[in-house]
């Protein structure tokens, strides 16, 4: 038996982001259960989760029903106690929880302002006085938790669930180039480039259709993360690999880098690769052999 948990759209759906990184960036496996936002999807895929109504939610082994992240985060935590959600230093476990905990129930104007949205980034997005203020308050509740700490790249030490809550609000920063200091750039950075924000954000690219309600007017420019590898999505099954390099399966969709072509069992698996191949370590072990 393993866990369930729903989500929204990986582009646009900060919560289900954040409850989503509390297993894969901590090494738990999970079984995820994609439900469209605005519309009927959501709301029917719940009735099967009862009490919850929102993403992400998630089910235990046993049947249980968690929804809400900071709820994950705790049940997560007392089942895998070994796998680093809270710090274990007693300073640094505090000051964990105390930011996940203002992180979830603030920064409303931000919030509102710059919706998530992964596919896109702004040159400016004409942030209003109230949205200035939350940037001014993320600034000083991450230099006073390092401050705590003595952490350098995170907040309390090695990554942890207080991470992972921050983590739309640094695809916020990123995504509406929002104005803060080189140090809380330098933390939106590590973000864009953890391994587990890089392959959620790789799904978000190709996992459906733009959401009408996330569409801004502002200029764009490229998304300020790591440039991925160049690839495209080509036609027929002729590959050097013949298993999907997730799955195992036979080889029905392609794509190509350089002059090399490898196979996939489906059009996600070949998207999501072509979408930022080096997110991906079993299509990397295939393709620097």
């Amino acid at each position: 038996m393993t866990y369930d948990l729903v989500i929204g759209d990986r582009a646009y759906s900060s919560w289900s982001l954040r409850g989503w990184l509390l297993f894969d960036a901590f090494g738990i496996p999970v079984k995820t259960h994609l439900a469209r936002l605005y519309s009927d999807e959501l709301p029917n895929l719940l009735r099967a989760y009862p009490p919850a109504r929102t993403a992400p939610t998630l089910r235990t082994p046993e049947g249980d029903i968690v929804p809400e992240t900071i709820a994950i985060a705790e049940e997560l935590a007392t089942r895998h106690p070994d796998a680093g959600i809270w710090p274990k230093g007693p300073r640094a476990r505090p000051v964990a929880r105390v930011l996940a905990a203002e992180m979830h129930a603030g920064f409303t104007a931000l919030r509102s302002h710059c919706p998530m949205n992964l596919r896109v980034s702004y040159t400016d997005c004409a942030a209003p006085a109230e949205v200035l203020a939350d940037l001014r308050r993320l600034e000083l509740i991450w230099a006073w938790a390092r401050a705590q700490t003595g952490s350098k790249v995170w907040l309390c030490g090695d990554y942890s669930a207080a991470d992972a809550f921050f983590a739309p609000v640094a695809a916020r920063i990123a995504g509406y180039n929002l104005p803060v200091s080189a140090t809380a750039m330098a933390y939106v950075q590590a973000h864009l480039a953890h391994p587990s924000f890089r392959r959620w954000r790789a799904m978000g690219m190709v996992d459906g259709a733009d959401q009408e309600f996330y569409r801004r007017d502002y200029p764009c420019r490229p998304w300020p993360g790591p440039t991925p590898l160049a690839a495209t999505a080509t036609e027929g099954t002729q590959a050097e690999n013949t298993a999907c390099p997730y799955s195992g399966k036979p080889v029905t969709h392609t794509l190509q880098i350089g002059t090399r072509r490898f196979g996939f069992c489906n059009a996600f698996c070949r998207d999501k690769t072509v979408a930022d191949p080096e997110a991906w370590p079993e299509f990397m072990a295939i393709h620097t052999s």
